[in-house]
């Protein structure tokens, strides 16, 4: 009587950066809790792979749409075949980004521009595509895939930082602004997973060793544990949340002497 359902059969799903990693898993995972689903990437060998997997363990549709994420009209026409593909469009998951670890006094305007574009512009520009679908439907869900990093300071990577803080607040602004249309607008915020682009980082045995001394729970998050949180927001279990972001990182944010 009192347990909302989890599930997402008949949602209709669109993941940013579904071609590897983070995006891939979430992209899975959407497809096992019943959404068809989407998938933007750069590379379309990625996302045909990622559909291939969501074909072999799922009974969801899935689409692949090659396209640059900081290119509004590339976005525009995106949105528009994903609607009329889908069926609509329940959910968004802003996931496509970027970090380049250069030391602050180093950053360039080319850097900047670069990951500005990438990890914030793109989800002001999803979400607005978005949102004007989930309006004229009576509502929807938008999830940012932000950082730890936008929660707390890290050692390096000021602009990626100061990215993924501004969707925290992005996040905030458009719950709020967005809610007499029943749009939710939450995010979540990972510390390290195992992904293509942290292989190399996590091979290091002396970085991987300060990241665990740093992790209260002594491990690196597995990417079906970042799923999970997903789906939760995405679901009628989450329905009357909105404007929050979900810190998953092992306890890393509240680490303390």
């Amino acid at each position: 009587m009192y347990l909302p359902s989890f599930r997402l059969d008949g949602k209709k799903a669109l993941v940013t950066g579904a071609g590897k990693g983070i995006g891939r898993a979430l992209a899975i995972g959407l497809a096992e809790a019943g959404c068809d689903v989407g998938l933007l990437s750069r590379t379309i060998t990625d996302l045909e792979e990622t559909s291939a997997l969501i074909s072999e363990h799922t009974s969801a549709k899935s689409y692949c749409y090659p396209a640059d994420v900081t290119q509004r009209e590339q976005m525009e026409e995106v949105f528009g075949r994903a609607a009329a593909d889908l069926g609509g469009l329940d959910l968004l998951v802003n996931n496509a980004g970027m970090n380049i670890r250069t030391p602050a006094l180093e950053v360039t305007d080319v850097e900047w521009e670069a990951i500005m574009a990438t990890n914030l512009k793109s989800a002001l520009v999803g979400s607005q595509l978005a949102a004007r679908l989930m309006k004229e439907q009576g509502g929807g869900s938008i999830i940012n895939i932000s950082s730890v990093g936008g929660h707390t300071a890290l050692r390096t990577g000021v602009v990626y930082g100061a990215t993924k803080a501004a969707m925290i607040q992005m996040t905030k602004n458009l719950a709020l602004e967005w809610a007499q249309y029943g749009i939710r607008v939450n995010a979540v915020g990972p510390w390290y997973f195992r992904t293509p682009l942290t292989e190399k980082l996590l091979a290091d045995e002396q970085y991987l060793k300060r990241i665990l001394d740093r992790t209260p729970l002594g491990r690196i998050g597995s990417l079906e544990e970042l799923v999970g949180p997903v789906v939760f927001l995405a679901s009628d279990a989450a329905h009357y949340m909105t404007g929050q972001t979900l810190i998953v990182d092992g306890g890393m944010s509240i680490f303390g002497f």
